[in-house]
């Protein structure tokens, strides 16, 4: 198993857990942690006994954002360095976004800029009580990466998303759940517990299903009504055709609960 410098990596009983860990750099993106996020998400992509992903991190802070230190210190390959770290973070949503377990995001901390991106990209995301949310990229003259022009307007809207990146407004996790930003809001003592409970539940759902749902939801903008009608006819084709489909289907006749993982 390949060791990783900025992040921590466990894989048991189907479920992967990814924490940041740069807690003396409040967990800020640097090239190193991109390139590893890239990594570990093309694990996730590729191994199939992954049935759910958990993305946390160490420390009061979920994600700072990028390191801004390591850009100062490019200074005139700046920009060189933004291409080269958003190309392997990016590379690590895309992943992220069209594997086929569902992504849980702990939101341990306070997450700005980047950090706030990676937080809402999960297909669920908890945060603790005590989490703080900010897109803070123009405090430093920069615009959003991360994938938050693409989801934040989905989420929330238009006029809310520009609010948040022109003005770096600061929400609480009760407000940033009242905006429809979060899944679940609970206290912080209890984030670990919460999420693990819901990645097992995951875990031992019905895989195939779940990443058809992440295709669907994926494609739903911009792909027109026809279009997405005949994707989810051969998608909920596909799934009741499965071992996992058929075993749903037998366990409803014998009134029993399904298991999904033993024939997956």
């Amino acid at each position: 198993m390949r060791k990783y410098n900025t992040l921590q990596w466990e894989n048991a009983n189907g479920i992967a857990k990814i924490t940041l860990n740069r807690p003396d750099a409040a967990n800020s993106v640097n090239l190193e942690m991109a390139q590893e996020l890239m990594h570990v998400a093309m694990v996730c992509d590729e191994d199939s006994s992954i049935r759910a992903v958990i993305l946390t991190a160490t420390g009061k802070m979920f994600c700072a954002g990028g390191d801004v230190p390591s850009f100062k210190a490019a200074g005139d390959d700046i920009g060189l360095l933004l291409k080269d770290v958003t190309a392997c973070l990016h590379s690590a949503n895309s992943r992220f976004a069209r594997m086929t377990a569902p992504l849980i995001v702990a939101v341990n901390g306070t997450a700005a800029g980047a950090g706030f991106s990676l937080a809402v990209s999960g297909d669920i995301v908890v945060a603790a009580d005590t989490a703080k949310f900010t897109m803070a990229y123009t405090g430093i003259g920069a615009s959003p990466d991360g994938g938050s022009s693409v989801y934040l307007p989905k989420l929330i809207g238009l006029r809310r998303t520009q609010e948040l990146m022109l003005t770096n407004r600061v929400l609480s996790a009760q407000e940033a759940l009242d905006w429809g930003l979060l899944t679940k809001v609970v206290a912080a003592d209890e984030l670990v517990n919460e999420t693990e409970a819901l990645a097992n539940k995951l875990a031992n759902g019905p895989l195939l299903a779940h990443g058809q749902i992440k295709s669907l939801l994926l494609g739903s903008y911009s792909n027109s009504l026809e279009t997405q009608l005949e994707i989810e006819s051969r998608g909920i084709a596909k799934c009741i055709s499965s071992p996992e489909g058929r075993e749903g289907l037998l366990a409803f006749a014998e009134k029993r609960k399904p298991d999904f993982k033993s024939v997956s």
